[in-house]
């Protein structure tokens, strides 16, 4: 599972790996946690030679969408297609702070309240022209037209001056990022009503790390760009590799872009073909891929494996349950206080009835764990140690449940009002094991008398499980997703009124103050953002809208030939490797 593209970082998981993945041995013990802390971060370096194939697993159980563009792609499934071309404009230190060492160079002026970036000379398209002013510019206009439908047009972004009277239709340009040498100039100037303490981060979600081709797109219209062919059949990038074939949902085949800036790429070719998570231990075991994820359920088996390098990394990722408790109306998320699932107790209770540590165990020996906020451990004095998350507690949920007055009625409790309760739950497919898994909580659930059925009768494809999130589906009481994060850790554009990706649509003063508050000018202290970064893990954990439950080593079975992959923050590219770097050893 990787960080989606650029911005908003933030794709609906849709990889196995989050989604708790397939046939595991039947181990009672953590010997994959232990493995795990073997795991280098890196190949082996060598000396790479010119030349040869690279094929590449990708692991989903449905076809890819393959929308490539970052402001309208939100999966990252595509993310992870798009990855060998979809360059981002800048590269970072391991800490993710933004260097001047990628594609642009980056300056911030708190004083003036402006960012200025300005792309390297040579820094081109696959076609061969030079990525201007322009290009970056664009970007912003596809993110914030109406008729994009982009799921990227955030709050964060609206901080950017003349932004919302551009989405509004009030005016025909951006009036708050210039182009001082003209469109064919290669350098923008971003003005911002205020700066924000994470701008000097990558993924800070306040201004865009990517471009796009406007010569490409200039004459689709918006509302055409995301069925359009530049988007889905001939797309192009800055990065090493261009397209050269799409099979639709199936497979791409990479080739090396010619104009790339860093000079040519060492690999003839790149092929990615999707493979059924199930089938992940196999093709690693018969060597069928030169890179190829592990099914982390799948670790025993494949684990002694020959030729082949491990590498592995705990991602900036999580997964989670939602509550939902109301709709999105009018650019922003409103909550429904007589909601089904409005009950703090009745959340409260789901969450302690699962047995999540047992769970992982059994079916990934540890190599997938629980964790306790929705702030991951990576992000240091951000995380909140003291929280512990909810551990299983049968007689803490029964005792919340009876308390809160859902009073059983033979098996199943009733609402407090007397009417019958039954909860739909959205999951989505996955391995083999996400199905026992799942059928596993439904169990815990009715053991402290909640009757909650899958929505549909079954697990969904993919697809059709993010449309119904997005589009707040009647028959979605609850939900299982997961987040692949942003670098900078502020949860803002997750969790805040007029996030589209707020797929719960709980909103509170409360939760608005904390917000606000942690993006803050005072923030730029330290101290007083940590503060506030705990206090709101806390008013989470307590409130319950959306709980997280686990995150996963993401480990990879890489051929021993190949040399040059780093999953370091930076030797990367937005949470993949920077694959220039990538071939084979002499």
């Amino acid at each position: 599972m990787k960080k989606t593209q650029l911005l908003g970082s933030i794709g609906l998981v849709t990889g196995a790996v989050l989604t708790l993945a397939a046939c595991g041995q039947k181990t009672n013990n953590n010997a994959g946690a232990h493995d795990a802390k073997k795991f280098k971060e890196a190949t082996p370096v060598k000396e790479v030679k010119k030349g040869g194939t690279l094929s590449y697993a990708l692991e989903v159980d449905t076809p890819f969408t393959g929308i490539f563009n970052n402001e309208l792609s939100t999966t990252t499934t595509d993310s992870e297609v798009a990855q060998f071309g979809n360059e981002s404009l800048f590269s970072t230190d391991d800490s993710y702070k933004i260097n001047n060492k990628g594609a642009a160079t980056f300056k911030l002026d708190r004083k003036a309240k402006t960012v200025t970036i300005e792309v390297k000379k040579g820094v081109k398209w696959s076609d061969g022209k030079q990525v201007t002013a322009k290009d970056l510019e664009y970007e912003y206009e596809i993110m914030a037209n109406k008729g994009s439908k982009s799921q990227r047009y955030t709050a964060s972004l609206q901080n950017i001056v003349g932004l919302t009277e551009y989405h509004d239709g009030k005016s025909k340009t951006i009036s708050g990022i210039e182009m001082p040498d003209g469109e064919n100039g290669r350098k923008i100037v971003i003005h911002f009503k205020e700066m924000k303490p994470g701008m000097l981060q990558s993924g800070n979600g306040f201004f865009l790390e990517s471009a796009s081709p406007y010569h490409q797109l200039k004459n689709i219209p918006f509302n055409k760009l995301e069925s359009s062919d530049a988007v889905r059949k001939n797309p192009i990038f800055f990065g090493p590799y261009k397209i050269s074939k799409i099979v639709r949902g199936q497979s791409v085949t990479w080739v090396p872009n010619k104009y790339y800036w860093r000079g040519t790429p060492k690999l003839d070719k790149i092929t990615v073909s999707v493979v059924n998570p199930n089938s992940a231990s196999q093709a690693i075991k018969s060597h069928k891929f030169d890179v190829a994820g592990v099914i982390n359920s799948q670790w025993q088996q494949v684990k002694n494996t020959k030729n082949v390098n491990f590498i592995a990394n705990i991602p900036l990722q999580y997964s989670y349950m939602g509550f939902k408790v109301g709709k999105w109306e009018d650019g922003k998320n409103v909550m429904n206080p007589k909601a089904k699932m409005n009950n703090k107790s009745l959340r409260q209770a789901m969450a302690y009835a699962m047995n999540i540590d047992a769970v992982e165990k059994r079916y990934t020996s540890g190599l997938t764990f629980r964790v306790p906020t929705l702030i991951p451990e990576q992000f240091g004095d951000y995380f909140d140690k003291d929280i512990t998350g909810y551990t299983y507690n049968l007689k803490k949920a029964n005792q919340l449940l009876d308390k809160a007055g859902y009073k059983k009625k033979g098996t199943y409790r009733v609402r407090p009002n007397g009417k019958p309760l039954t909860i739909h739950l959205a999951a989505m497919t996955g391995s083999s094991t996400q199905e026992p898994i799942i059928r596993n909580y439904i169990q815990q659930w009715k053991k402290i008398g909640l009757n909650v059925k899958l929505t549909g009768g079954r697990l969904m494809e993919s697809n059709s499980f993010i449309d119904k999130v997005q589009n707040d589906s009647k028959d979605i009481d609850v939900f299982m997703a997961g987040w692949s994060l942003s670098s900078e850790p502020s949860p803002n554009d997750l969790y805040n009124e007029k996030a589209p990706f707020n797929f719960t649509r709980f909103v509170t003063k409360k939760n608005t103050q904390l917000l606000d508050e942690m993006d803050s000018q005072k923030a730029f202290n330290t101290k007083y953002r940590v503060d506030k970064f705990h206090e709101w893990q806390k008013y989470m954990f307590d409130q319950a809208y959306v709980v997280p439950t686990v995150n996963a080593y993401s480990i990879q079975a890489i051929n021993s030939k190949i040399t040059g992959y780093s999953l370091k923050p930076s030797q990367g590219n937005n949470g993949f490797p920077l694959w220039y770097k990538v071939g084979y050893a002499k």
